[in-house]
């Protein structure tokens, strides 16, 4: 990647050079320099907080300043106490606009045609990265990072996929949202339930491997007439399209050619599909129509063997309002067997990102204030907050004793390894419009009004609808490089 490999080439010299001038120039001394010897001695980006407050405090140079970031709904509580500190450290003030979590990219979007100057930083979500690089309203920050970020700054970040568009730089990941699977750990452990599992099906009755074993599990354990259900798995058409897309990659294949042809209506991507459709028949009778925090509440019930989601998932099903607390087992999403080997396929879906807009007075500080809020130190304390949105994503988050009370330690092994393994969003321009056609013609399929062929056959002409409009040289180019990030032990087995 082009900026990270600007930042590596700075040396820890030029890192401490840069500190020093900047102490000297506030009158900051040797205190300062102290401390930030310090850390520099566990690593340059353990640092970078205190020299980048320290920065945008020279640039403003004693001119009032205030920096408007604009957020979802909700994300408060992970953005203001590090604004805060950056505050009190650099003498800048903020403001704060929330907009739905479901519109902030259009928000942000809305920006590059009226350039208002209506905010300097934003939050979209990552999957909405290239389509804003591309309208232009995104500062690409390869140069700002090659003046500023460390050489270490992205080494214990365990998801940065989604920050580059064409091998530039466009924003700072703030939130792991990896996909990963919740079950009733009761249920899995009862003796009774165990042989009964066992002697029908051969195998365990554990956290299951694949996709096979989960929907055999999922049959196993639905019995609506005693008030028990097989699962909680997303049917909504907005989400539904998610589960097909892990299910897909676990049986060994990339979505498109390397020259943009789908690849989705092929054998395994309708196998895929209609392993999905029979699965929807052992889910609770809410899967198509709640939504993200009413499968939250339903699965907290207690009478659904497992669900799918992320931590913001966990913080609620781990607070008292939940009555699974303390009763769940979690593991990676479910793989495939390819070759006789275990195919895992664990998937960053979501997550959000600090960008800089392009139409912003204050680019420089406002990037500077990114790198302070996604470095080590100030990331913790943003991830800490119980009922934001901000879930871990570099490796200290895991053992901090506030993270762990509000997470559990038992989700967070399962999450990081998540994480750490993650196959990335189709991070293409048009990735909505990508998405919604595969919605579209999944939920339809799962209704019974499209075969499972018929709904890929119709996405896949759809999709080289897309792609040539969208520019079928750019869109290769940039699924060239996408298919590069994908984690090495997948992108060996996936077939193009």
């Amino acid at each position: 990647m082009k900026s990270r490999d600007r930042a590596g080439s700075r040396s820890r010299r030029s890192f401490l050079e840069l500190t020093t001038a900047t102490a000297a120039a506030l009158g900051l001394g040797p205190i300062f320099l102290a401390d930030v010897r310090r850390a520099i001695a566990a690593g340059e980006a353990d640092a970078i907080h205190t020299v980048a407050a320290a920065k945008a405090k020279e640039l403003a140079g004693g001119r009032p300043i205030t920096l408007t970031v604009m957020q979802p709904s909700g994300s408060l509580g992970n953005v203001k106490p590090v604004a805060e500190r950056f505050t009190a450290e650099a003498g800048i003030d903020f403001n704060y606009l929330e907009v739905p979590l479901g519109e902030i990219n259009q928000k942000v979007l809305l920006e590059a045609v009226s350039r208002s100057g209506s905010f300097d930083l934003a939050l979209p979500a990552t999957f909405g990265i290239p389509d804003l690089a591309e309208s232009g309203i995104l500062v690409n920050l390869d140069p700002l990072a090659g003046k500023y970020e460390p050489a270490d700054y992205n080494k214990d970040m365990l998801f940065s996929a989604g920050n580059y568009y064409k091998g530039s730089l466009y924003g700072y990941g703030t939130d792991g949202d990896a996909y990963l699977m919740f079950y009733l750990k009761d249920w899995l452990d009862d003796h009774d339930e165990k042989k009964r599992f066992g002697d029908k099906h051969g195998y365990e009755l554990k956290v299951p491997d694949t996709w096979e074993q989960l929907d055999a599990m999922m049959a196993h354990f639905h019995q609506p007439d005693k008030g028990r259900y097989g699962g909680a798995l997303f049917r909504t058409q907005y989400f539904i399209a998610w589960e097909w897309w892990v299910r897909f990659h676990a049986k060994g294949y990339f979505p498109f050619t390397d020259d943009m042809e789908p690849q989705i209506n092929n054998e395994a991507g309708v196998e895929a599909l209609a392993q999905l459709v029979a699965a929807s028949k052992y889910l609770y009778p809410g899967a198509r129509s709640n939504g993200l925090f009413e499968n939250f509440e339903a699965y907290g019930e207690g009478d659904k063997f497992c669900n799918i989601g992320w931590g913001g998932t966990q913080k609620y099903l781990n607070s008292e309002k939940s009555k699974v607390r303390g009763r769940l087992a979690f593991g990676p999403t479910p793989g495939g067997m390819i070759g006789g080997k275990l195919l895992r396929t664990p998937y960053f879906n979501w997550g959000w990102n600090y960008v800089v807009s392009s139409a912003s007075a204050n680019q420089e500080i406002a990037y500077l204030f990114s790198l302070y809020a996604c470095s080590p130190a100030m990331s913790t304390i943003a991830v800490r907050d119980p009922g934001g949105y901000f879930d871990p994503f570099r490796s200290n988050h895991y053992s901090d004793p506030q993270i762990t009370e509000v997470y559990t330690k038992e989700f967070l092994v399962a999450h990081e390894d998540s994480m750490r393994n993650a196959i990335p969003d189709l991070y293409l321009k048009g990735q909505g419009e990508y998405f919604d056609q595969l919605r579209v013609n999944i939920a339809a399929a799962d209704v019974g009004e499209k075969t499972p062929k018929q709904a890929l056959d119709e996405t896949a002409a759809a999709w080289n609808r897309i792609t040539r409009r969208m520019g079928k040289r750019s869109q290769v180019v940039q699924w060239t490089f996408l298919k590069s990030i994908y984690p090495e032990g997948v992108r060996g087995v996936l077939k193009a």
